[in-house]
């Protein structure tokens, strides 16, 4: 008579075994198989070089961008330079609707025309429903868009995107554009693919700072993991918006929303929202073009859970747009610094109440200013161009 081995665990343990053991071989699998950056590559400086004393810097224009016709939510910009020949030098990208992830949420953009020194009338350049029928399946959510131009002119935009779930289950949707210009009236998406990030189904993964520009014409882009934990990561793409790999940047589980920041060619810092009570601006370093990352002591500067942008203008030359209340997302700082440790206030862009809110900055330099946008109250988006005052006993 044949003996029957018994198995020591319960019916249910094995099962559960048998899970952890399956999910553990398909995460090992995605992580051999997902893309890492491999080469080093050369980050670049904005294309005006002609930086002027930043401790000069003050507004020269400012207001209000126009929103979509009936639209009461507004939030989280992005700024693309355009190139010297289009008729517009700045466009702006957003998602508006009537409330933040409603049903109407769409990405609206806007230009600053060369000629009238004027922002167009927004219109919608992405809607949820033609791309969900485009990709083949249901998009339930739109929000933080990010826009870079490639090596060929053509603009990409980069979509936080939903189906089921909240913004914790969001992927990465990689936009590019469709149409034969880039004027706003024309202007048009066709979508690329959902970026391979996560082993489950690439959610969880957002997107919301600006690219940092390459010599070779590609970028990397700053995304961040969040479910349950939160940590940042640097995707790199080539100069035809090709997916080339993914590097973490931090090994701290409570930062999210990099903000890359060029000190040299292979030196960048990474400058991050931090989700601890009484948090600080918190800063990861790569000397090797961003193939390893390292974390630096916590900057300080207060962060209130609230999002920073960064750019370098040139060596010993960075600006950081943040909210400096350590309670409340009602002052915007303008702070510059030459070593991305120490911090010296240069202007406040805005200053109002506890429960007044200015956030999500993003900023680009062009022809000689900084430009600014920033969401205000959730309702609307805000803009400000600063210059360099003339010196004393310049002539103006």
């Amino acid at each position: 008579m044949a003996l029957m081995l018994q198995s020591p665990f319960p019916p249910a343990l094995r099962r559960l075994l048998f899970a952890l053991v399956a999910s553990c071989a398909i995460l090992g699998l995605d992580i051999w198989q997902r893309p890492l950056v491999t080469a080093q590559a050369s980050a670049q400086w904005p294309a005006d070089t002609a930086v002027p004393d930043l401790t000069r810097l003050q507004v020269q224009a400012g207001g209000e961008i126009p929103m979509p016709a009936g639209m009461a939510a507004a939030h989280a910009s992005s700024l693309l330079p355009m190139p010297s020949g289009d008729a517009a030098s700045l466009s702006v990208f957003w998602f508006s609707g009537d409330r933040e992830s409603g049903p109407n949420v769409q990405i609206a953009a806007s230009q600053y025309d060369r000629s009238t020194q004027q922002w167009s009338p927004a219109r919608f350049v992405v809607n949820r429903f033609v791309m969900a029928e485009q990709l083949g399946y249901g998009l339930r959510r739109l929000g933080n868009p990010v826009a870079w131009l490639d090596g060929g002119g053509r603009v990409h935009l980069f979509v936080v995107a939903t189906g089921w779930g909240g913004w914790a289950a969001s992927r990465v949707l990689h936009l590019r554009q469709s149409s034969p210009g880039r004027g706003l009236a024309e202007l048009a998406f066709e979508p690329v693919r959902v970026l391979p990030l996560s082993w489950l189904w690439n959610t969880s993964f957002l997107v919301r700072n600006a690219p940092l520009a390459l010599a070779d014409g590609g970028m990397v882009l700053p995304v961040h993991f969040e479910l349950g934990i939160k940590y940042p990561t640097a995707l790199r793409f080539d100069n035809a918006g090709g997916y080339r790999g993914m590097v973490r940047v931090s090994q701290r589980l409570h930062l999210l929303q990099p903000s890359l920041v060029m000190q040299s060619a292979h030196a960048w810092l990474a400058f991050m929202r931090d989700e601890r009570p009484q948090g600080k601006v918190t800063v990861a370093r790569t000397t090797d073009a961003g193939m390893h990352w390292s974390d630096l002591p916590d900057l300080t500067l207060d962060n209130p859970d609230a999002a920073v942008a960064g750019l370098g203008l040139a060596e010993g030359q960075m600006l950081l747009a943040h909210n400096s209340s350590i309670a409340s997302r009602g002052t915007l700082d303008l702070s510059r610094s030459a070593d991305g440790r120490d911090w010296t206030l240069v202007k406040t862009l805005e200053r109002g109440g506890h429960d007044d809110e200015y956030s999500y900055p993003a900023m680009a330099w062009l022809d000689g200013a900084l430009w600014v946008t920033y969401t205000v109250d959730r309702h609307r988006i805000a803009w400000q161009r600063l210059a360099a005052a003339p010196s004393a006993g310049t002539k103006p």
